[in-house]
């Protein structure tokens, strides 16, 4: 049998070639996979840096914000470091999860944390493609990893290495959380810039509403913010933002969360906002959330988590409610404003020739070497002539008027003139009976005005809203509203021949006490304190609730002390409350961020009597007739008020304050106006008492109360009718030009003529 050939075969040339490339590919592909592994363990074993575990993701807490509240349930401001605030899963609006979901995820309820087919789509269209517009293909659970442990820097592999640790922590967030949970997280801990983190807070901020009130264009436009917030700002870029809402619209669209038509009639509505900032200097109240949150690091310093740590203000998320009404705060602030724009007209005109400081240079000098600028300057040892040249150099800057802020080029110097010439005022409103603080202003404007004329530390002299208090003491220790005083005038030999005047410079005749009290005459008030005993008014007003020292000098009758409004308006409430004491107060309670109480806080029950009851209602009656008929006539004649008021103006030496408290059955509320500094001031009385520049604070409020049918049961309240035999002690006119024997026989002896002369005597040497 014949031999087989043996078949020869050709090689294939291709495999000639490309063998080897496919090895090398082989290869180099092995190599990657390995080199990646490897990578991704480096980064999961903790070789740049620790990952978070499930304990730690379990253990997670925000920052959040403290919220303060008004005794009506209206947000006041917060406390941060973050501007946050955390809203659970049911308060979220469907639309508003469905809008998210379609922009930013739309497979989020089929993956497990990573969307590796998004990441595929991700690799081929920006790699290879070099199509930017596909996306970063990062899921909303990795960009909560992102959110909840940020990021750190690494150098050049920054980048993959936090990639790759939040696609590890976003696969342990899903193994720890629910779907709901994880959206709730994302959408409390996203950022919508300005230090402002959580949909509540952007959806108070933008929209004045909380989330689950949003409706879908404007929960759309907030989950357009997302994607660049600065750029899609609906405030700073309107334009830019509906164009972005339109394409959030559009996503839903195309995910079938909303139909074709809802797309096509939700795109063509306008942007409409109802922005609400309330930072440290803005909103509502600001004063008084300065002043709370000093008692409030105090009270968190003195208590303790559950965890053994001190509460946090800033971060805790607590909750705290306090006595103070949004709606009165919100009257309170309109009135200032409205009268203290007017006021400042008049006291500018009043100046316009000349200047406040004119004849008191120091009152410049002092205000310059309180800025930091000069502290600063100082301390980098420049010279004074080397300072002062570096004060007049115009700069860019914005300040403060009545028509708004204004950004002016101005000098340093010419800035501190044009703030000397402010006058500032401060009011408080609260309830006489439980001490409950109902509004609190403490200036014009707390961004460029940071001191506080409430404040219990911020004192100033208080003129004759004093009187009262020792009037009241008067009437304690045996002197009767109908007892006449000579007005005449009188040196104090014993007191550096102090000679106390009249406003109206008339000395002549005789004063009721009562009738003294009503037109504020001080010749006669210190007789009154002289026959009371200092003493007795000092011992009065510390029992009326005043903390301050008080002199023991007959100047105290003509209101000379330094005190503040917070005390002053604490001690008439004792008027109002049948001579008790109802101290100030202003927290209700503290509660978590989830409403467990921590803390509450009620009025003070001791009932401490600072005079009796029939002194106080004397006292009602005496000030009622100072609204009636007296210095604070102008509540009745300029602004109406029918309402029941007693109340007392107080204006000190050379018009550097004025003052004015008034009381009403259910509210007793005051106000003091005047310059920081008390060399700058009105000339005149006419422009300068209190009853100008106090006063029309109180009457501008009560009529805005008044138009407000929430407060009838403030405004309508009356006080008891005073009674038998109180009545017939206040049955007496308040001025005689002279006394007659008649007159003492009928009003004291009752006809005995023996009698006249000896009581004639004791009068006598009592006025001498």
């Amino acid at each position: 049998m014949p031999k087989r050939k043996p078949v020869i075969r050709k090689k294939n040339k291709a495999s000639k070639w490309y063998y080897p490339i496919f090895k090398i590919v082989g290869a180099l592909s092995a190599m990657l996979i390995c080199l990646v592994a490897g990578f991704y363990f480096a980064v999961l074993w903790g070789f740049f840096g620790s990952v978070p575990d499930t304990t730690d993701i379990l253990n997670y807490q925000n920052n959040t914000a403290s919220e303060v509240y008004s005794s009506d349930g209206v947000l006041l401001g917060k406390y941060y470091l973050q501007e946050r605030t955390n809203v659970s899963f049911d308060k979220l609006p469907n639309h508003l999860i469905d809008a998210l979901v379609a922009t930013e995820d739309v497979r989020f309820y089929q993956h497990q944390g990573i969307d590796y087919r998004s990441l595929g789509r991700v690799a081929i269209k920006s790699l290879i493609l070099s199509d930017r517009s596909s996306g970063g293909g990062s899921t909303i659970t990795q960009q909560l990893a992102k959110n909840l442990f940020p990021r750190d820097h690494r150098g050049f592999l920054s980048l993959p290495v936090n990639k790759v640790k939040e696609m590890i922590v976003a696969k342990r967030i899903e193994q720890v959380y629910t779907k709901e949970e994880i959206l709730t997280l994302y959408l409390n801990t996203v950022s919508f810039g300005n230090n402002s983190y959580g949909i509540e807070t952007a959806s108070v901020r933008f929209f004045n509403k909380k989330p689950i009130e949003l409706n879908i264009e404007e929960s759309t436009v907030l989950i357009g913010m997302l994607k660049a917030t600065t750029l899609y700002n609906p405030r700073r870029n309107p334009d830019k933002s509906t164009e972005r809402r339109n394409v959030v619209l559009a996503q839903m669209g195309k995910y079938e969360f909303l139909t074709k038509q809802e797309v096509d009639s939700l795109t063509v509505l306008p942007l409409e906002l109802d922005f609400t900032l309330t930072t440290h200097n803005e909103g509502i109240a600001t004063y008084f959330r300065e002043h709370l949150r000093h008692q409030l690091e105090d009270w968190c310093a003195s208590h303790q988590k559950a965890d053994g740590k001190n509460y946090n203000l800033y971060t805790d998320g607590l909750k705290i409610y306090t006595t103070v009404n949004s709606q009165m705060q919100s009257y309170a602030e309109k009135a200032v404003a409205e009268h203290m724009a007017a006021l400042q007209t008049v006291f500018n005109d009043h100046w316009k020739n000349s200047r406040p400081w004119v004849n008191n240079n120091s009152s410049l000098v002092n205000a310059i070497h309180k800025t930091e600028r000069y502290k600063n300057l100082k301390q980098q040892g420049l010279s004074e002539q080397e300072i002062q040249i570096r004060f007049k150099e115009p700069r860019l800057m914005k300040i403060f008027t009545w028509e708004g802020e204004k950004e002016v080029e101005m000098s340093p110097l010419d800035s501190i003139k044009h703030y000397l010439y402010f006058l500032n005022a401060g009011f408080m409103a609260m309830n006489p009976t439980d001490g409950a603080i109902l509004a609190w202003v403490g200036g014009i404007n707390h961004k460029y005005f940071k001191y506080d004329h409430v404040n219990i530390g911020t004192k100033r002299q208080v003129g004759s809203i004093f009187k009262p208090v020792v009037y009241a003491a008067a009437l304690e220790h045996g002197v009767k509203p109908c007892d006449f005083v000579s007005s005449r005038r009188v040196t104090y030999t014993n007191f550096d021949d102090w000679t106390p005047g009249n406003a109206d410079e008339n000395y002549d005749g005789y004063y009721s006490v009562q009738g003294a009290l009503t037109h504020s005459v001080n010749t006669v008030s210190v007789k009154v304190l002289k026959r009371t005993k200092i003493a007795n008014a000092v011992s009065m007003a510390h029992k009326m609730g005043i903390e301050s020292e008080i002199p023991e000098v007959p100047s105290i009758a003509l209101g000379t002390p330094n005190l503040s409004l917070y005390e002053m308006i604490g001690a008439y409430s004792c008027f109002a409350n049948e001579g008790k004491v109802a101290s100030p107060r202003f927290l209700e309670r503290i509660e978590t961020h989830d409403g467990s109480l921590l803390a509450e806080f009620e009025a003070d029950g001791s009932n401490k009597r600072a005079m009796s009851k029939r002194t106080a209602e004397l006292m009602l009656q005496m000030l009622k007739q100072v609204v009636d008929r007296g210095t604070a006539n102008r509540l009745r004649s300029r602004y109406h008020l029918k309402n029941d008021i007693a109340g007392k103006t107080g204006t000190t030496q050379s018009h550097a304050d004025g003052w004015f408290i008034g009381v009403t059955p259910e509210l007793v509320a005051g106000a003091w106006v005047g310059s920081d500094d008390p060399n700058i001031h009105f000339r005149t009385i006419t422009h300068g008492q209190g009853a100008a520049m106090a006063l029309p604070i109180w009457g501008i409020f009560m009529q805005n109360l008044n138009k407000n049918k929430q407060f009838q049961g403030i405004t309508r309240a009356k006080f008891s009718p005073v009674t038998y035999p109180l009545d017939e002690l206040l049955d007496c006119e308040d001025y005689k030009e002279r006394r007659t024997v008649s007159d003492i026989f009928q009003r004291i002896l009752g006809g005995k003529k023996k009698d006249v002369n000896r009581k004639r005597k004791t009068k006598k040497r009592r006025y001498r």
